[in-house]
């Protein structure tokens, strides 16, 4: 995956100050990763990363995946409690 096709990272507003947070990131339109066949159909390429190592691992989802990750916790799916 070419890290340079994502821009313009932002963090959650409900991020809390103790750096336990990721950031996601739009892919640029036309660029290239893994998903980019399946990008093409259901829309772009969205990224995630570490916020306290900004240079490290960019997990990739199509922007299928990324939404039914939202929803999903947004219904409190992942909740432990």
């Amino acid at each position: 995956m070419n890290r340079d096709i994502f821009s313009d990272w932002r963090k959650s507003s409900r991020s809390s100050g103790t750096g336990n947070c990721v950031e996601v990131a739009v892919a640029e339109r036309g660029a290239s990763s893994r998903h980019s066949e399946a990008g093409t159909r259901a829309g772009r390429t969205v990224g995630v990363r570490d916020s306290k190592d900004r240079d490290g691992a960019v997990l990739d989802f199509t922007s299928t995946a990324w939404r039914a990750f939202v929803a999903d916790a947004r219904a409190s799916i992942f909740d432990l409690r």
